[in-house]
């Protein structure tokens, strides 16, 4: 039987391409997604590709719904084995002009939502004694970015999150580890004015953005058995630009 695979916020660059190098590896891959409409064209979009995909809405901010998806998806689909905190939004100002609505927003949606998830589910994978935590922060978790004081907290708030549960996991054969991206070339870095793009690609080593089918391809890895000794770790994916 194939093992599950939940990605919250699937439906972006990113985590559709972590959803289909999850299927691809053979796992039956499960997706959130907050507001209603965009699922059904994306649901369509992947079968024509090949892809039977499963969408549950759910405000990953919400513990209580986050409750019920668990249950949702145990009944439908069984119990889940590899877990991406994938889920995540920008709310940018200088902290001087940034209000609590906004930081209350990214802390919920990027952090709050680590624990409202993995909380359902972390349990299950260490009774059956193997499972996958995988959390996707930022390269601006690590250095700080001017303007996202919010995000950088958030992100930053996720690998160490990571290192202490991994610790508490790991003699039960699950490991728990971080990804931080670089800037990639979603459809929302490439709806950027072009000289801001160039900005950026310049400060880059390799001279490019990342591709979504980068990380992808590094969050495939990760949750295979072939990672089953590292946990903890949070690995940089982003061309160079930050290397500590």
């Amino acid at each position: 039987m194939a093992k599950v695979a939940l990605i919250t916020g699937g439906m972006g660059g990113i985590g559709t391409s972590i959803c289909k190098a999850l299927a691809d590896a053979g796992y039956t891959v499960v997706t959130t997604y907050s507001k209603p409409g965009k699922e059904v064209e994306w649901l369509a979009s992947g079968k024509e590709a090949g892809y039977s995909f499963h969408a549950y809405q759910c405000d990953v901010t919400d513990f209580d719904e986050c409750v019920a998806l668990a249950g949702r998806i145990t009944a439908d689909v069984g119990p889940v084995d590899v877990l991406v905190n994938n889920a995540g939004i920008t709310r940018d100002a200088s902290f001087k002009k940034l209000d609590k609505v906004n930081w209350d927003a990214v802390i919920k949606t990027n952090l709050d939502s680590v624990f409202n998830v993995t909380k359902q589910f972390v349990d299950g994978m260490t009774e059956r004694g193997w499972g996958r935590v995988i959390n996707i922060s930022s390269i601006n978790g690590q250095k700080g970015q001017f303007g996202q004081t919010n995000y950088s907290a958030a992100k930053a708030g996720m690998h160490g999150f990571t290192m202490a549960l991994a610790q508490e996991v790991a003699r039960k054969g699950v490991t728990v580890n971080t990804i931080s991206p670089g800037y990639i070339a979603t459809d929302m870095v490439m709806a950027v004015p072009e000289d801001v793009r160039n900005k950026i690609i310049a400060g880059i080593p390799v001279n490019r953005l990342g591709k979504p089918e980068e990380i992808a391809a590094l969050v495939a890895y990760m949750a295979s058995d072939l990672a089953g000794f590292m946990t903890g770790a949070n690995v940089a994916i982003n061309g160079g630009q930050h290397t500590c």
